[in-house]
C-alpha cells in the first residue's frame, strides 16, 4: 500500500521539527468497531494522512486496542506515521484516572499495550487535572519521554494560563515543555485559537491539533431540514455529546441554520464543494493550525473530506471576508491603545486582510 503523498499538505507541528499532514484521523467516533477502523486508517493512508489521534479514555481502551491492531495489519512502517493518545480515566478506580504520576505512568505503559507500539509521538493530558500539582503533572509526563514511552508531550481543553503554568515549572526545572494543544476549533467555535491563545502561538509558536472541525456535525449541513434517525443529535447518552449539541446548536437552531443556509449556498454555488468540505477548507486556512483531526467510519467519508484541499487552494481573502460577515462572530483582536484602535484579528492579519466586525 503506497500512500499518495501529492493528495495532502504537511505542517511542521508548532516548534518542532515533526511534520504533520494537515488532515489527521481520530476514532473517537468508530472506536469499538475494528472493520470500520481498519477501513478508514487504510483510507487515511492511502489519501496521504500520516497522523493518527486516539485515547485511553474512548471507549475505555478500546480505541487504543483498534487502532493497534489495524495499524499492524496494515504493516505500515513506524517512522512513516504519527500516532498519538491522550491520557484522562479509563475504568473507575480512583487512581485509573487523571494526571497523578502514577496513573501517568501506568497509563502510558497500558496504552501501549493496546496499541501494540513501543512508543507513540505524543502524549497528551487530555484535560486538566486541578487537583494534582502541576510540578507532579510535568515531571511525569517529562519521565515518560526521558524513558522513551513519547517522542513529545501536550494539553488537550487547557486554559492560556493552564499551559503557561506548565511553561513556566517546565523552564524552571529544566524540563521538556508541552509542544501542542488539542482544542476544538470550527467557525462556531474559535475563541481558544483566534483569541486565547493568541500570545502563545506568538510567543512560543504553540502547536495545535484540533478536533470537531465540523461542529459535531452542524456543519456538514445534514440537520437543517430535519435530524436524522441515529445520529447525534437524537441518540440519548453522554458517549454521543447530544447535551453538546442540545445546548450549543438545537436551542438555537433558527439562527445557526440561517448561517448554514448561506454558506451552503456559496459552497455549491461559488466553489462547487459541499458544506462540509468548505467547512474543513477554511479551518486549514489558519495558519496556527498544524494538523485538523477528521472523525470518520467510512473510508469514503475521508476520501471526501480530503478534497477541502482543492477547495483551500481556491479560496482567496475576498471569499473569507464573504465567509467572516456571514458568520458574524469574529474574535476580537488586540487593541493598539496609543492610537485606540482595535486590530483585526490574528487569523485575518496572517491572510493580509483588515476585516474588523462591526459593532452591534
Amino acid at each position: 500500500m503506497i500512500p499518495d503523498k501529492r493528495k495532502m499538505i504537511y505542517r511542521y507541528l508548532g516548534n518542532t521539527g515533526l511534520q504533520v499532514s494537515v488532515f489527521g484521523l481520530g476514532n473517537w467516533i468508530n472506536n469499538e468497531n475494528d472493520s470500520q477502523t481498519l477501513e478508514c486508517t487504510k483510507s487515511a493512508i492511502l489519501n496521504g494522512i500520516n497522523f493518527f489521534d486516539t485515547a485511553e479514555h474512548y471507549g475505555d481502551g478500546l480505541a487504543e486496542t483498534t487502532l493497534g491492531k489495524a495499524l499492524k495489519e496494515l504493516n505500515i512502517p513506524r517512522e512513516k506515521i504519527v500516532v498519538t493518545t491522550k491520557l484522562m480515566a479509563v475504568g473507575k478506580d480512583p487512581n485509573d484516572m487523571f494526571l497523578s504520576r502514577k496513573h501517568v505512568i501506568e497509563g502510558i505503559k497500558n496504552s501501549l499495550k493496546r496499541l501494540q507500539l513501543e512508543y507513540v509521538d505524543i502524549l497528551y493530558c487530555h484535560r486538566y487535572d486541578m487537583h494534582t500539582p502541576m510540578e507532579e503533572v510535568v515531571t511525569s509526563m517529562n519521565w515518560c519521554i526521558e524513558q522513551g514511552y513519547a517522542l513529545y508531550w501536550g494539553t488537550s481543553e487547557w486554559t492560556a494560563c493552564q499551559i503557561m503554568e506548565a511553561y513556566d515549572i517546565c523552564d524552571k526545572l529544566r524540563l521538556i515543555r508541552p509542544i501542542v494543544e488539542q482544542c476544538q476549533y470550527n467557525m462556531f467555535e474559535r475563541n481558544k485559537i483566534e483569541n486565547e491563545y493568541r500570545d502563545l502561538f506568538k510567543r512560543y509558536k504553540l502547536g495545535t491539533t484540533i478536533y470537531s472541525p465540523l461542529f459535531c456535525g452542524v456543519l456538514t449541513g445534514k440537520y437543517i431540514n430535519e435530524i436524522p434517525e441515529d445520529c447525534r443529535g437524537t441518540i440519548k447518552n453522554e458517549k454521543n455529546r447530544t447535551k453538546f449539541l442540545n445546548n450549543r446548536y438545537f436551542k438555537n437552531k433558527k439562527k445557526f441554520d440561517e448561517k448554514l443556509i448561506k454558506l451552503k449556498n456559496l459552497a455549491e454555488n461559488k466553489f462547487k464543494c459541499t458544506l462540509a468540505q468548505l467547512a474543513l477548507a477554511w479551518v486549514i486556512a489558519n495558519p496556527d493550525i498544524n494538523c485538523c483531526i477528521l472523525g470518520a467510519s467510512k473510508g469514503a467519508q475521508i476520501e471526501e473530506n480530503v478534497k477541502a484541499l482543492e477547495v483551500y487552494k481556491k479560496m482567496n481573502k475576498d471569499d473569507f471576508i464573504e465567509i467572516e460577515k456571514i458568520l458574524e462572530n469574529t474574535p476580537k483582536g488586540e487593541v493598539d491603545y496609543l492610537n485606540w484602535t482595535e486590530l483585526p484579528s490574528r487569523r485575518n492579519i496572517s491572510m493580509g486582510i483588515d476585516f474588523i466586525p462591526s459593532k452591534k
